[in-house]
């Protein structure tokens, strides 16, 4: 009986395929996946920054484990799918306030960050995605300096 119940709230909850969903107008999957595209915009996805990634988004988004990994597949798959950036900035100008279009600009940096090397397509990828976004440079700027300094000495180049 009580593993009956428990599949039944997980069906509920989960879906058949224990898939979690996001809805297309997410904010979670928009920012989930202009993080992905920028882990990605170089061409190598480096480990520590699929690590921060995930930490990131189970953080900010207070997901477990397994719900992260569900966003990351479908900000992926979405990511895969998007002709520009601007498909995801809509979604976040519409639906997060100021601070957290700041935020997201702020977990960019540290995606970039975390394999201690600023790739110029990474920092071209936030400079788009933050006028998008309605951030000014200044704002951006002053995110990037913040997030570097946490960075271990010399763990900046390019």
């Amino acid at each position: 009986m009580l593993t009956a119940l428990k599949h039944f709230i997980q069906e509920l909850t989960l879906g058949e395929s224990d898939r979690v969903e996001f809805a297309e107008d997410d904010k979670r999957l928009a920012a989930a996946a202009l993080l992905f595209h920028l882990v990605d915009v170089d061409g190598i996805v480096d480990e520590s920054e699929s690590r921060k990634l995930k930490q990131i988004l189970k953080d900010h988004f207070q997901l477990t484990d397994h719900e992260t990994g569900e966003l990351i597949k479908a900000a992926k798959l979405r990511d895969s799918e998007a002709v520009d950036l601007y498909g995801f900035t809509s979604v976040l100008k519409r639906t997060a306030d100021e601070q957290e279009r700041l935020a997201i600009v702020e977990m960019m940096w540290e995606i970039v960050y975390a394999d201690g090397h600023v790739h110029e397509f990474e920092d071209n990828t936030i400079w788009r995605v933050a006028e998008l976004l309605g951030i000014s440079t200044r704002d951006r700027m002053l995110l990037r300096q913040k997030v570097a300094r946490t960075v271990p000495e010399g763990g900046e180049t390019g």
